[in-house]
């Protein structure tokens, strides 16, 4: 396949036709995908339309090498799990197209990144290897070419100083934190940010109590002195993100669509508006598995945004553990 094709789509056409494509690809390519397909007896000519296609559910990533190719693995994205439970592992063979996803998702949302200075406070993420997000924001900070853009580990104070100055000189600046490093920097100043977009990529991992999204976007509004706080939605197994400029309403980029599962019946799709399990088709997935089921708890509205509602823990996994090696 042409991954290039992938980054062109601009019609529903486009992206029905390179699904099936990249279906038929990972079923006689990706060898845990097709034995995941062979228990449900489905097969490439049994499918009509793109809700026929088996989603994987997510967990396989823990427990299977999910690659659809025999190319050499030139990056390894884990994800950062709890103490003693298995990471999530993504085989990826051609990082090229990782970079392209994330490069042209942003440009699609926010437009050029060297319009932007980008500081980032992803302290969980810094402190171990593998992450995709690290590798993202890494990239589009270099991709700035701002001499202020940076990561900051453990100095908030620093942040704290280059935040204010650079709003007040007028520079578009991008903040990008995980949620519990956010109330930790807004607990040690009030600000009154009028020039920068507070991006928060996730939730607590386990270093604050959990809350709702609203209760930590007022938060959050509130101490950063903004209206809307905006949100990345990604993860380990993903190549793409989808993007929030605020009420936790998500977009995604042409080469991306989510579906919800009924969450008692894993198997079986529901209509846009009904809130159950989300499944996503990432085409940038086409080297590993394009079709995944999350844990996620979400909701599809008729314009195809999205929201997050939260997630299924494992008793309330239904249809899933479908396969067992």
């Amino acid at each position: 396949m042409n991954s290039n094709t992938i980054f062109n789509i601009t019609t529903k056409a486009d992206f029905e036709a390179l699904t099936f494509q990249t279906f038929q690809h990972q079923f006689e390519n990706n060898q845990t995908y097709r034995s995941f397909c062979d228990l449900l007896y489905v097969h490439p000519s049994d499918i009509t339309k793109i809700e026929d296609i088996p989603f994987l559910p997510i967990q396989f990533f823990k427990s299977h090498e999910i690659v659809s190719n025999n190319h050499p693995i030139q990056e390894t994205f884990t994800s950062s799990g709890t103490t003693g439970s298995t990471p999530s592992r993504h085989l990826v063979t051609d990082i090229s197209i990782y970079e392209k996803s994330y490069r042209k998702g942003f440009e699609y949302f926010y437009g050029n990144i060297e319009n932007y200075v980008v500081l980032a406070l992803l302290p969980n993420y810094l402190e171990r290897k593998g992450s995709s997000l690290v590798y993202m924001v890494n990239d589009l900070i270099k991709r700035s070419k701002q001499p202020e853009s940076g990561f900051y580990l453990n100095d908030l104070k620093g942040l704290t100083k280059k935040l204010t100055q650079l709003d007040q000189e007028g520079k578009k600046v991008l903040l990008i934190g995980v949620s519990f490093a956010l109330l930790d920097l807004i607990e040690t100043t009030q600000f009154q940010l009028k020039n920068t977009i507070v991006m928060e990529t996730g939730g607590m991992k386990g270093r604050r109590k959990e809350m709702i999204r609203a209760e930590l976007h007022q938060q959050l509004c509130d101490g950063f002195g903004v209206t809307e706080i905006h949100s990345e939605y990604g993860m380990t197994e993903l190549l793409s993100q989808g993007y929030s400029n605020g009420n936790g309403i998500f977009q995604t980029p042409p080469w991306m669509q989510l579906f919800t599962r009924d969450p008692e019946d894993a198997l079986t799709l529901q209509p846009k508006g009904k809130s159950g399990g989300i499944n996503v088709i990432d085409l940038a997935n086409v080297n590993s598995c394009a079709f995944i089921a999350t844990q996620d708890l979400g909701k599809i509205h008729a314009n195809n945004t999205f929201e997050i509602l939260g997630r299924f823990d494992h008793s309330d996994i239904r249809g899933c553990n479908l396969m067992v090696f």
